[in-house]
């Protein structure tokens, strides 16, 4: 079979001659070397100026003038620096001390103002007055207060409690001192000797219940009116 050849095949070896440089792969092309003749002078690479023609400086020059009669020349005075200083030294305010703080043996010493140890800060027209956002702050847990309890008065006032009457006073009083009677007399009704858990756990019982009992008895004979919640 006959061999492949590429219709592109001229194509791309010309591509390849065109950009290939001289001395891309084989060195630097052959140069003429300079001739010895002509080396680099002194300021030869300095830009330079072309000459001034004589009519442009005589253009450029001023006219002579005369001065007038009224012109007084200024006439500088010499100042006399020393007496000048001398007296500004004799006339000024002698400059205050400034303070230092020194804080080792050595006598290290540094600034006193800048170190914080001046209470500036209590000298502020602001210092010691409360701020806005506390005040505004205080106001609205004020009121917040109020009317919270405006709010419990009011439900106090829809669950308000009833008072006993004397009649039934007088009810629960002998009620109590009944019971505390039936229970007293099973108290005095226990054996003297309480060698079993269940005797002493009894009798434990019958002194609480006693004690409650004589703890309302008193609170209602010492207080004339008593409320009843619903």
């Amino acid at each position: 079979p006959l061999r492949y050849i590429s219709k592109y095949r001229e194509f791309v070896k010309h591509e390849a001659v065109k950009n290939k440089s001289q001395w891309k792969t084989m060195g630097p092309a052959k140069v003429a070397v300079p001739s010895p003749n002509e080396f680099l002078q002194k300021h030869s690479k300095e830009p330079k100026l072309a000459p001034k023609k004589k009519e442009e400086d005589d253009k450029n020059l001023l006219p002579l003038s005369v001065p007038q009669r009224t012109y007084r020349p200024v006439i500088r005075i010499k100042k006399n620096f020393i007496n000048k200083n001398a007296v500004a030294v004799i006339k000024g305010v002698p400059k205050k001390p400034r303070p230092f703080c020194v804080d080792t043996r050595q006598g290290d010493k540094y600034p006193l103002e800048p170190s914080g140890l001046v209470p500036k800060y209590i000298k502020k027209k602001n210092y010691g007055v409360t701020p806005r956002y506390v005040t505004r702050r205080n106001e609205e847990m004020k009121r917040e207060e109020e009317e919270h309890e405006a709010s419990v008065l009011e439900q106090l006032k829809k669950q308000a409690m009833k008072t006993l009457s004397d009649e039934e006073r007088t009810n629960i009083l002998k009620a109590l001192k009944k019971n505390w009677e039936e229970i007293n007399r099973a108290y005095l009704g226990l054996p003297i000797v309480t060698d079993t858990r269940y005797k002493k756990i009894h009798k434990e019982e019958l002194e609480i219940k006693l004690k409650q009992l004589e703890h309302d008895i008193a609170a209602i004979e010492n207080h004339k009116t008593v409320y009843i919640a619903d």
